[in-house]
């Protein structure tokens, strides 16, 4: 499955639109990994504990949109677009979506 998020496919011809496919992925923060990002902001430094977990939601999304893509027939997904939101109480728990439109192409 090819995934990208520009509008063409650059040497390629798109034979069908299916319609829009999405995926969406909610990833609880943890007690330990917010504590030692905590240090990490204090001492300045990259949080891989978070930067790990934003990797992870972003796949799963991705992931998700694809087999959609392909229950529909599709063998690519143009126009991809990633959001990144905190939800839920005090902004515990971050939200990934992915979309964009299912295509064929040859």
């Amino acid at each position: 499955m090819l995934l990208t998020t520009t509008n063409t496919l650059e040497g390629k011809e798109i034979t069908r639109y299916f319609g829009i496919v999405s995926g969406e992925t909610i990833i609880g923060a943890n007690i330990v990994k917010d504590f030692f990002a905590g240090i990490t902001d204090i001492v300045g430094g990259r949080s891989g504990s978070y930067e790990k977990v934003l990797k992870q939601a972003k796949e799963t999304a991705l992931q998700e949109m694809a087999e959609q893509a392909s229950g529909m027939g599709a063998n690519a997904v143009i126009g991809i677009d990633l959001d990144y939101e905190t939800v839920g109480s005090g902004n515990t728990m971050l939200m990934v979506t992915a979309a964009g439109t299912a295509v064929s192409y040859r």
